[in-house]
């Protein structure tokens, strides 16, 4: 792999239409719904009247999975997702059309046997006026790409979550088939869908994609700290620590300091921490 062929590697900007059925599907993925009386939940997956939820963002404009494509040189297979950011500048419509603009940003080299890291940014627009809507950051582990070499300095330590006992904790189950729900969103890396692509990158089987995880924990500060005002939220950050499989519950603690959420999230079958380093700075 060579990473600043990467860097210079030009993505055609995404023009995406996208209807008020896209976007309750987005939400059924990540869950809503799951309490059929429950307004505030209804109020996302109902295509004949719902709101876009605040993680839209991540599946719009998305340039897909093009790690995969030929001339890259990425070992596809070991890829792993670690972080993503979101910035919201404005709420989406339930329905609309937007163009994503994609590109790579740095690549940091961890060592030969330790993998690198893939830097990315998409700038989401009004297609009809060019008003930035979003910012959607996403880092990448190349399990497998290790030693090809740096193109930018260290990224900075991740954000910290406090000591102290959670201010919140929201408790969320994940259906057995949320994998296969959140993929008719986009995003079709077979490692989520496939039992031997799964077994072929390690794992025993199909794991649930990190942004449906990410958009569960959205879902619980929404349900906890935010009292489900969505219009608070400006910027999000959260770092992947490990696979969450479909079907595991996932609890989410949350810390709430001036005009920022801290949070973090565990599988609770697995006691196991898949989200950290959670950040979520409020309007």
């Amino acid at each position: 792999m060579d990473p600043y062929a990467l860097l210079r590697r030009e993505f055609a900007p995404v023009r995406h239409r996208y209807t008020a059925r896209d976007t309750a599907l987005h939400a059924l993925g990540l869950g809503l719904g799951g309490d059929p009386l429950d307004a505030r939940q209804l109020a996302y997956v109902l295509p004949e009247r719902c709101a876009a939820f605040p993680t839209l963002p991540n599946v719009l404009g998305y340039s897909g999975f093009w790690a995969r494509e030929p001339g890259t040189g990425i070992d596809w297979r070991r890829l792993l997702h670690v972080e993503q950011s979101l910035t919201l500048h404005e709420r989406l419509p339930a329905d609309g059309d937007v163009t994503g603009y994609t590109r790579v940003t740095g690549v940091v080299d961890k060592g030969e046997a330790k993998g690198a890291l893939l830097y990315q940014e998409r700038r989401l627009t009004d297609s009809a006026d060019g008003r930035l809507l979003a910012e959607v950051g996403q880092v990448s582990l190349l399990r497998g790409d290790g030693g090809c070499g740096s193109t930018m300095a260290a990224p900075p330590a991740p954000h910290r979550v406090p000591e102290r006992a959670p201010d919140h904790v929201q408790d969320l189950p994940t259906l057995p088939q949320a994998a296969l729900l959140y993929r008719l969103s986009g995003d079709h890396n077979p490692v989520h869908s496939d039992p031997a692509t799964a077994r072929g990158a390690g794992f025993d089987r199909p794991l649930l994609h990190g942004l449906c995880t990410f958009g569960v924990a959205v879902h619980a500060l929404l349900a906890g700290p935010l009292a489900w005002d969505a219009a608070r939220l400006h910027r999000l950050r959260v770092r992947f620590t490990a696979p969450v499989y479909p079907g595991e519950t996932l609890r989410t603690e949350s810390w709430t300091d001036d005009g920022t959420v801290s949070f973090r999230t565990h599988v609770i079958e697995r006691a196991t921490v898949v989200l950290d380093a959670g950040r979520a700075d409020l309007r």
